[in-house]
């Protein structure tokens, strides 16, 4: 574990599970576990699985001016988000460049919470507060357990009423095991899931419970990195391992364009105001790049920064591959010329451990298309 500074009160059952609680955000995560990580994405498939995702930073915005500067952070226009919804936002820099996303939720007329990863987040919501009539408020007690899969609300609904009724991007104050929690329905996962916002001190008791009296149904806990499994299947990004902070531009610093990366629709329409508008509207048709999908052949996925090859010259490269025994299929996520982003482009990826494996371009999600599963009612 190195440069943490941030503690899950999960620590010592991550321990005992085979983690090292390598560093993520700050805090120590649990990035693997001595488990099948394949068993872990059949669980989330198929059943359910609880993973600990206290490593993502929750930031309260209280007070008049709280939607004013949640609006000038992000991208998304709060007026239309009601309390007990939340939306996912991105946010940009001054030039129009991805900086973070995020998940804000509403939690009453002048009361947000935005969730966000490693990005700059805290940092651009303090930059917007500055002069405002407004309280920022960094939650390191707040712990975030992800309960994902078909088989969740089956679960939860045992213990919380009313969470059927529970719609996909909802969320609900209430109580699991008798401590107060927050029921969000979101996730990283393509799937039907739930996080559960919880104190730090009642964590302990929430995760052993849940995998106590879930395990008859098939819940089991899930490491950190089994979200890349899922997340490449369901083409949900992550900052900034997909992005060219990890993946520079050869004459130019990082920051990706949200054209490029496929975020766009995550600007409200016709909103003006959010740091970086100009400059977004300015780039569009401007793409250096585009993030698409390959589907490959055989069973071997490609490590990240695998270069994707177009007659014999690197036009590419993997972010995030995998092999689905579920779906039968081996995947990934890249980054790829404009006139790659479509269907059917023969390409091949220069794989370290396995050689050249043919690819060929397909747009995402790969997984459940038409996202009925994440958002399924009743």
């Amino acid at each position: 574990m190195t440069n943490s500074w941030r503690f899950s009160t999960l620590g010592d059952r991550h321990r005992a599970l085979g983690s090292d609680l390598e560093d993520w955000s700050g805090m120590g995560t649990a990035w693997s576990y001595n488990a099948d990580a394949e068993a872990e994405y059949m669980a989330i498939r198929t059943k359910a699985g609880l993973m600990d995702v206290s490593g993502l930073k929750k930031v309260h915005i209280t007070g008049a001016a709280a939607s004013h500067v949640v609006e000038r952070a992000t991208t998304r226009n709060m007026e239309k988000l009601m309390p007990g919804r939340s939306v996912y936002a991105a946010m940009l820099n001054d030039a129009g460049k991805f900086v973070d996303d995020c998940v804000i939720y509403r939690t009453g007329p002048n009361a947000f919470m935005v969730v966000h990863g490693s990005g700059q987040g805290h940092e651009q919501l303090t930059m917007a507060a500055t002069g405002r009539d407004v309280s920022i408020r960094f939650d390191d007690n707040l712990h975030d357990l992800s309960l994902q899969g078909p088989l969740a609300v089956d679960f939860l609904e045992k213990y919380v009423p009313g969470i059927r009724q529970l719609n996909y991007f909802n969320q609900m104050q209430t109580s699991l095991f008798g401590k107060p929690v927050m029921i969000s329905r979101t996730g990283y996962t393509g799937e039907r899931g739930y996080e559960l916002f919880c104190r730090g001190q009642d964590a302990p008791m929430i995760w052993d419970r849940i995998l106590d009296e879930g395990a008859a149904m098939g819940i089991i806990p899930c490491r950190f990195t089994t979200l890349d499994l899922l997340r490449t299947e369901s083409y949900l990004l992550f900052f900034p391992y997909d992005n060219s902070e990890m993946y520079p531009f050869e004459n130019e610093g990082p920051g990706d364009t949200l054209w490029e990366l496929g975020l766009d629709f995550t600007v409200s329409p016709g909103k003006v105001g959010f740091r970086g508008a100009e400059e977004h509207y300015r780039l569009k048709g401007r793409e250096r790049f585009k993030i698409w999908g390959l589907v490959l052949e055989g069973k071997n996925a490609p490590g990240n920064g695998a270069p994707v090859m177009r007659d014999g010259k690197q036009v590419g490269v993997v972010t995030q591959a995998m092999h689905s025994p579920l779906n039968n299929h081996t995947i990934a996520i890249a980054r790829l010329p404009v006139d790659c982003a479509n269907n059917d482009t023969k390409l091949v990826v220069n794989c370290a451990d396995h050689g050249e494996i043919a690819a060929t371009t397909h747009s995402m999600p790969f997984y459940d298309i038409e996202k009925k599963r994440r958002t399924a009612k009743g």
